[in-house]
């Protein structure tokens, strides 16, 4: 087995295949905001079982999606 081959014996790369990621993302980021209204919905028991964490693991995944939506935003165009 040969760890790489010559250009000449190479086959030629795909062509490469347009997706829209945003769709995805999107997704993402709906699931997001249920998560923090159902977090925002029962907040009073949650923090007093000590998972008021939870609070900020939905802030943050939805920063990081808004986030990954501009940047694939500015990618796109």
């Amino acid at each position: 087995m040969r760890l790489w081959l010559k250009d000449s014996e190479r086959r030629p790369d795909p062509t490469p295949v347009k997706t829209d990621d945003r769709k995805a993302i999107l997704i993402g980021i709906a699931l997001w905001v249920a998560g923090l209204a159902i977090v925002i919905a029962f907040i009073a028991p949650l923090t007093s079982a000590g998972h008021a964490w939870w609070l900020w693991t939905c802030v943050a995944g939805l920063a990081l999606g808004l986030v990954a939506l501009l940047y694939t935003n500015w990618r796109h165009e």
